[in-house]
């Protein structure tokens, strides 16, 4: 065997490292894909004991309240009546960047939010942009290398990020994203949140829907340019830090007003792109926005440490009535981020009290580090018994729906196409000349860093998804380099 083939860490050559063993073409990603958990619990456990990802965060407590009548798509309690209301917690983090990295930075914003809900905490853990640079959670360990530090020089390497985002040119409507002004929002009330992926909303029949969660910012969108940015990452680093607390502290309670995009599962199956892969959006006027509820932020922490740094979100972690899509970046972190949570504050994490559900929990789960809640006292830790131990409730649908999974299972890879790009310019297209200038801008200013043949390969990707934004940002790495 060449000594260039890539291996799992038993030695089993991998014949594919870009894409999941899924059930069907758009089916869920498999268990059985060793390879693929191989991967990602190794990757959850690279570093002690800072999060891998989505580092450095700020947080507060608040409240979600229903104001229209979503009843008939779901029976999710907390959302069965208008005026309800639940606590939360939302947490909003830089992605790539360290604990001691700039608020200001270029990167996307995590907005992992926590309902304290009467059936369990569900967790709406997405971004502050509604797609995603890669779509199969195979590359998301190599992704996220690239946006770390060299493994030789340990610094920031632009070879490293424009390298891989031009071979997995998917990326592109995100990279558009993230270079623009929105890449570098005034703190964290001034941006928008999304949960990205596609859910589902399951009524008390059994039937779904798919959906796509939006939490609009009602302070309006305000972003930074680049060189404010940079300004801010030197003088105050911490800006949106103190932003947010200094806000909420003062009375100015932050808002956002939640919706969602709905698609009937028969739409799924013959709409003219997959609805599951998340570098791509709805169209609006595909799938309008639904009003839901307000949510709220009016408490701040009492202790970073116990509230915000220990806060750990998943989205495996839902209520009867909220559901998984069989999309693949989602079925991953399924896995990847319960189990990063037990690498990092233990198998017993749910037991710390900023993660605690406000309603009964009662299980067979005992020992462990940090067992704190009695362990289970004198209960029995087995089920079936017959010594008065929690019981499974034998209700069909409690958790989780039935869809239908058809196909061959296997490694079914993405074939790129024009599809790909279609949004990456249409976005580019919608910007003003100013906002069209600054993305050039800052593109141009990081693509240059990178060698020669990568520049080419990632601004073929612009002109793909509109000729005059990729020849402008070559024209403008020209300028800069002649300038150098």
């Amino acid at each position: 065997m060449s000594k260039n083939i890539l291996t799992t860490s038993n030695g089993n050559p991998v014949e594919n490292n870009q894409t999941s063993q899924t059930a069907g073409q758009w089916g869920p990603v498999l268990l059985q894909d060793f390879h693929l958990i191989d991967k990602l619990a190794h990757f959850d456990r690279e570093r002690i004991p800072e999060r891998v990802v989505h580092a450095k965060g700020a947080g507060a407590h608040g409240v979600f309240e229903v104001t229209h009548d979503i009843s008939h798509l779901t029976k999710a309690k907390f959302l069965s009546q208008v005026g309800k209301k639940t606590p939360t917690f939302l947490r909003f983090s830089t992605v790539g960047g360290e604990k001691g990295s700039a608020d200001t930075a270029r990167d996307p914003r995590g907005f992992a939010l926590k309902f304290y809900t009467e059936e369990g905490n569900w967790d709406m853990v997405g971004n502050n942009t509604p797609v995603f640079f890669i779509r199969d959670p195979s590359k998301f360990p190599d992704f996220i290398h690239t946006q770390k530090r060299n493994p030789q020089t340990n610094l920031p390497d632009a070879d490293a990020f424009w390298d891989f985002l031009s071979l997995v040119p998917e990326s592109i409507h995100q990279v558009t994203i993230l270079f623009s002004n929105r890449g570098t929002p005034n703190g964290y009330r001034y941006m928008n949140g999304y949960s990205s992926h596609t859910l589902k909303l399951v009524d008390d029949k059994g039937n779904f829907k798919y959906v796509k969660w939006h939490f609009k910012t009602n302070q309006g969108i305000k972003t930074f340019k680049a060189d404010e940015a940079g300004q801010l990452a030197g003088s105050n680093p911490d800006y949106a830090t103190k932003d947010l607390f200094d806000a909420i502290e003062k009375g100015e309670h932050p808002s956002w007003s939640v919706y969602v995009q709905v698609m009937e599962p028969q739409d799924a199956k013959t709409y003219r792109f997959n609805p599951f892969d998340v570098t791509k959006v709805w169209p609006h006027k595909d799938y309008p926005l639904q009003p839901v509820g307000q949510l709220t932020l009016n408490r701040n922490p009492e202790n970073y440490f116990a509230e915000v740094e220990q806060a750990a979100f998943s989205p495996s972690h839902t209520v009867p009535g909220i559901d998984v899509s069989p999309d693949r970046m989602l079925q991953g972190r399924l896995f990847s981020y319960p189990d990063t949570h037990r690498h990092r504050l233990g198998p017993n994490y749910a037991q710390i009290p900023i993660n605690q559900p406000k309603s009964r929990v009662a299980n067979h789960q005992r020992d462990g580090l940090m067992a704190v809640n009695g362990n289970g006292g004198s209960l029995p830790n087995y089920e079936p018994n017959s010594l008065n131990g929690p019981f499974q409730n034998n209700v069909v649908g409690t958790t989780f729906t039935a869809e239908e999974v058809s196909g061959l299972t296997g490694r079914f890879t993405y074939e790129l196409s024009d599809v790909d790009f279609v949004q990456a310019g249409d976005l580019y297209r919608l910007m003003p000349a100013e906002e069209k200038t600054d993305l050039v801008n800052n593109i141009a200013g990081h693509l240059k860093n990178a060698k020669k043949h990568i520049r080419e390969r990632q601004i073929g990707h612009f002109k793909r998804a509109d000729p005059e934004y990729g020849q402008r940002i070559e024209e403008a790495i020209v300028t800069l380099l002649s300038k150098a």
